[in-house]
């Protein structure tokens, strides 16, 4: 029985420490953590579309025989799939809008002329 004023102590100071830091402080690490996430998600994404595009166009060219020619043409194009998946994630983290519709729409989550927050 002599650990309840221990545990109702330390309640009471884990409660006081909850109150001095606020709620900003979670807000900091929950923030700085989707910012990381972010980006690896782009990271990843650049990767996945530059190793699709090599294995695409490595395998053609084995089977057509065309050495270097497809590999070059198909890694360019991961390249862009990449930057283009890329920049649809950017809009779909800058303007709040989902993920289908930051690909199908360029414009999609931009702001219109005349448009107004407030």
């Amino acid at each position: 029985m002599s650990d309840d004023p221990d545990t109702d102590r330390l309640r009471a100071l884990e409660a006081r420490i909850a109150a001095a830091k606020g709620p900003e402080a979670k807000d900091h690490m929950e923030e700085h953590y989707s910012q990381a996430q972010l980006a690896w998600r782009m990271v990843i994404e650049m990767v996945a579309g530059l190793g699709i595009g090599f294995g695409i166009g490595y395998g053609l060219d084995a089977v057509l025989g065309t050495q270097p020619y497809l590999m070059v043409v198909f890694v360019l194009l991961g390249f862009a799939a990449g930057v283009k998946v890329m920049i649809s994630s950017a809009k779909e983290v800058q303007g709040g809008i989902d993920a289908m519709s930051a690909l199908k729409e360029p414009g999609a989550g931009a702001p219109k002329d005349g448009d107004t927050d407030g």
